[in-house]
């Protein structure tokens, strides 16, 4: 089978061990430069050149940053009209990319969630913050990743002064509960498919509530509760994505989704869990794709 992997940088980990996956299960593979690719928009004979060469695999596995999401789906997009098999869906890598609209998802799937509030207006700031709780609160820019664009407010009036800074500079943001008895900890759940490969539990560095290993954080491997489990494939399914990381607070009232990432890194889970993530990736592929013909 012709395997294409969307990413922009072959030497990432997770780039790299999909290709070997890959190859290891005697397919061809070939890594994409998506920002390369030209579509050519035809009534009936969509096509797809990369660097000037026809281009159309069995499947693509998209690794789409997300400053680049509306051209890396335009080409998801492409190739789904091509018929080529994508382990993501343009459309639910555009969900997941929308911190609101998929909490408002995941919310119509009447999944937990922390309470979170939105508003335009620097008028609604006291009441944004009474519909979470009050102080202290988490505060999160809707296009911020990897922990950029959060500010853990502890007091009212360090709430109110960042919600009212990010609103003079235009920027669309989320208020939301802090959960405190999650004690800057947080569960990574990698689902392929209908069912949970691999987790870990991400603990942030002293003295920071943000537990993403690229701020310091550290990772280790954890058991999943029968409801985490369920949570973190109900949450996939809901925004449509085969493949996903999804990402929980352990609060006393249960499993509570912070975000669902269509693109999730495979260093940490695979380092941390010794499981071939990029293995089960790849199986998936192979039970959902077809091959064409390249005659």
């Amino acid at each position: 089978m012709k395997i294409g992997i969307l990413s922009r940088r072959p030497s990432l980990y997770s780039t790299r061990r999909l290709r070997e996956a890959a190859r290891d299960r005697g397919h061809d593979v070939q890594v994409i430069n998506f920002l390369r690719c030209t579509m050519a928009v035809e009534a009936k004979n969509p096509a797809m050149s990369y660097m000037g060469a026809p281009c159309r695999p069995d499947a693509i596995i998209p690794r789409i940053g997300a400053s680049v999401t509306f051209y890396g789906t335009a080409v998801v997009r492409q190739f789904e009209m091509m018929g080529v098999y994508s382990v993501a869906e343009s459309q639910a890598i555009s969900r997941s990319r929308d911190k609101l609209r998929s909490l408002q998802l995941l919310s119509r799937a009447g999944l937990g969630l922390p309470v979170t509030a939105f508003a335009r207006s620097v008028k609604d700031t006291a009441g944004v913050i009474d519909l979470v709780g009050g102080a202290p609160l988490v505060i999160k820019l809707l296009e911020g990743t990897q922990g950029q664009g959060v500010v853990l407010a502890e007091t009212r009036k360090a709430a109110e002064s960042v919600i009212d800074a990010f609103r003079q500079l235009n920027a669309n943001i989320l208020v939301q509960e802090f959960i405190k008895e999650a004690d800057g900890a947080d569960v990574r759940a990698l689902v392929v498919g209908d069912r949970v490969v691999a987790s870990m539990i991400r603990q942030g560095a002293e003295g920071e509530f943000r537990s993403n290993l690229h701020r310091g954080g550290t990772a280790e491997t954890t058991k999943l509760t029968t409801k985490e489990r369920r949570t973190a494939v109900r949450a996939a399914k809901a925004l449509g994505l085969a493949v996903a990381g999804v990402d929980m607070l352990r609060a006393r009232r249960g499993p509570l989704i912070m975000e669902v990432n269509s693109s999730p890194g495979l260093e940490g889970i695979e380092t941390s869990t010794k499981v071939d993530v990029a293995g089960e990736i790849i199986e998936y592929v192979e039970s959902h794709a077809e091959p064409h013909d390249h005659e």
